[in-house]
């Protein structure tokens, strides 16, 4: 039975095709007649386009067509206005689809869509973000809850208090930029649909499609087998499969779009950027009186996504006066949407560095400080904790971090020019689950196959659903097989906010646990958690965690060297210890990241972000990441999923910048209150405190 049981490091499935290169991708399947397609971004920020001149384009040897607002084939009107593509002339900013061109090759449809002549009526347009911006509003929800809470009088329970802090945080616009781009390959036969895209969810996909092209569900089907990470921007359908659509019902071939990586930024969705203010008032023995985390951040005129990073102190610490509010600014933007931990990972750096900000205050060590506020309920609803076991995080990270040895005291600690600091942050993330629907079937020869249309974004899914099957069955891991990616197969909710093994293993356990307990009902069992994985519970329920960092500052450069990083989780039962601590590490690179190097700016004039490559947008490389350890607690929460496991995709990413910023404070006795921590931020803000 070794591997079988939940919590094995067992190796993941599909490694071998994916390092050996057999694993084939969206663009990589060559459907006989394949042609290519290429985009035509808006070069204007707001207007209209006039006239579209296709001549040139189309006298190219071996282009098929040019689609434009005026003559691309006409689809229902989406749910979700992003994909009204080559639908409308308007043009609400820039990057937006104005043209589309068909070739033989992929190089010929570069040189059509570069041969294209479009004629705008432009109109003026705002990208500026400010706190008092007039077209500002309250949304009533986020995707969260509403977009304000409020408890007591935190206004003046802040005013009132002993110790007040008031800062304010900037988090830029960020992007999610997986490995593999956004890509699909689609062909008609007949009026039956075939689409092979990079997606986090492909039953949303075909029922987004079937709305779009108003066919029936049943002649689409939709392929994402292997899929090159996401972050959120692939989590429900993006342009590139609808266009790929598009034109392979006008040419009758089938068709591969691929988005050149330059064109992400602006039709896949990016993080919206934040400005948090945060008011934290406490007595003088460290216990808050009031809490106020009011953010304001943009969304574009094409659709509402608010970046809910004022959620999080609806979670973390209790306090009699609370406020949780979000304003939202609309304007000529590209639209937002998912990045991993949407609405967390911006809103705990800013309220685990404002905490920090309190310890100085109070002259208290920052654990302690969060040990002071713990709660066994969670302050906004006021709902107990299914598990909180974030105490013995904290406290556990601080004993393996040598926390006990620090000197509190900011900038005493050097190595010739570099200063050494050292910061900790809380992280949390909520548990999500969606319904979902699987089938186990038993074979003659002894083995199982368990399906469901789950997706495999690089987390290890079919690993980890194959040991839940397992277990539930009571087999050697090697007799079972998982089957994923396929709209053909049990639909299944989409691979995102730390859902995924959750909602699917679910099913998974219920199909194979009733056929180990009824094998003379017959060789396969369906199950569906309709009723129950979206039945309400008396339960708040979180992951939360505890991030350690230790980071050198150059005070002749402004270079900060993270030297190492400790992350210490609680999420419940972890299903598989070696693709679990892979979730846990990447995210908290991802937060390094976050924290020093990424970053993007709207350009005011034209409309965009002009980091829109990887030479220009920093991720974290490998000589960039430190001594990093991830682990967790063993946590027993009987309230989740039969499995007992909560999300840890996410959680990782949660509260790693606050942590190394925190550290750089530690470090330099500086506060930097925007991300990233670049070395000309460093020295200026070093050189204003000489």
């Amino acid at each position: 039975m070794t591997g079988t049981a939940l919590g094995a490091p067992a190796e993941r499935r599909e490694g071998r095709q994916k390092v050996s290169g057999t694993a084939r991708y969206a663009a990589e399947y060559t459907v006989p007649g394949r042609v290519h397609a290429r985009p035509v971004p808006a070069a204007v920020a707001r207007g209209r386009v006039t006239a579209v001149d296709t001549s040139a384009a189309l006298a190219l040897p071996g282009v098929l067509a040019v689609l434009t607002p005026f003559d691309a084939p006409r689809l229902a009107e989406p749910d979700d206005a992003t994909l009204a593509v080559l639908q409308s002339p308007d043009v609400p900013h820039r990057g937006w689809c104005v043209a589309l061109a068909v070739a033989e090759t992929p190089e010929t449809a570069r040189a059509a869509a570069r041969a294209v002549r479009v004629t705008y009526a432009t109109e003026p347009h705002d990208t500026r973000l400010t706190e008092g911006h007039p077209g500002g509003y309250e949304p009533e929800e986020v995707s969260s809850g509403p977009g304000r809470v409020e408890h007591g009088d935190p206004d003046a329970a802040h005013a009132a208090a002993q110790v007040r802090v008031d800062v304010t945080y900037r988090v830029p616009p960020l992007h999610n930029h997986p490995m593999e781009p956004h890509a699909s390959t689609a062909h008609f036969d007949g009026d039956r649909l075939t689409v092979h895209t990079s997606s986090q969810g492909g039953t949303t996909v075909r029922s987004v499609l079937a709305q779009l092209f108003r066919l029936p569900e049943d002649h689409i089907t939709v392929v994402a087998e292997h899929v090159g990470g996401g972050f959120g921007s692939k989590g429900t359908p993006r342009p590139d499969v609808v266009l790929a659509a598009l034109a392979a019902r006008h040419v009758r071939r089938p068709v591969t779009l691929v988005y050149p990586r330059r064109y992400l930024p602006t039709v896949v969705g990016h993080r919206a950027p934040t400005v948090q203010r945060l008011r934290l008032g406490a007595d003088p023995d460290g216990r808050l009186t009031a809490l106020l985390h009011e953010v304001t951040t943009h969304t574009s005129r094409v659709k509402e996504f608010v970046e809910q990073a004022g959620a999080v102190s609806r979670v973390m610490y209790a306090t009699p006066d609370l406020r949780s509010s979000h304003r939202v600014v609309p304007l000529d933007v590209p639209s937002p949407s998912w990045m991993r931990a949407p609405g967390e990972a911006p809103g705990m750096y800013a309220l685990e560095s404002a905490l920090d900000e309190l310890a100085d205050a109070l002259g208290m060590d920052p654990v302690e400080l969060r040990l002071r506020n713990e709660t066994g309920r969670e302050p906004a609803s006021g709902k107990p904790f299914s598990s909180r076991h974030l105490a013995e995080c904290l406290l556990e990270g601080a004993r393996r971090f040598g926390w006990a040895g620090r000197d509190p005291r900011p900038g005493v600690r050097r190595e010739g020019p570099l200063l050494i600091g050292t910061g900790v942050a809380a992280a949390t993330y909520p548990v999500q689950v969606a319904p979902s629907t699987a089938t186990a079937e038993a074979r003659p020869d002894g083995t199982f196959v368990v399906r469901v249309n789950a997706a495999d974004i690089g987390t290890g899914a079919r690993t980890v659903l194959a040991q839940i099957a397992a277990d539930a069955l009571g087999v050697p891991l090697d007799r079972v097989r998982t089957e994923v990616g396929h709209s053909d197969l049990p639909p299944a909710p989409l691979a995102g906010g730390s859902s995924g093994t959750a909602s699917w293993g679910w099913a998974v356990h219920e199909a194979c646990a009733r056929l180990a307990a009824h094998p003379d009902e017959g060789p396969t069992v369906r199950a569906d958690t309709t009723g129950k994985a979206d039945a309400d519970s008396p339960y708040a329920r979180h992951a939360f965690g505890a991030h350690f960092a230790e980071a050198a500052v150059d005070t002749v450069t402004g270079e900060i060297r993270v030297r190492r990083m400790l992350g210490l989780f609680a999420a419940g039962r972890i299903l598989n210890a070696r693709t679990a601590r892979s979730q846990f590490t990447g995210a908290m690179v991802m937060g390094l990241g976050m924290a020093l190097t990424e970053h993007s700016t709207l350009d005011p004039a034209f409309g965009d972000f002009p980091e829109a490559d990887l030479a220009s947008y920093h991720v974290p490389v490998h000589a960039d990441v430190p001594d990093l350890e991830a682990d967790w607690i063993d946590e027993d929460d009987p309230h989740l999923n039969p499995m007992g496991s909560k999300g840890i995709g996410e959680i990782g990413i949660v509260g790693t910048a606050a942590a190394i910023g925190n550290a750089v404070h530690h470090a330099t006795g500086v506060r930097f209150r925007e991300l990233p921590l670049t070395p000309d931020r460093i020295l200026a803000g070093l050189l204003s405190e000489d």
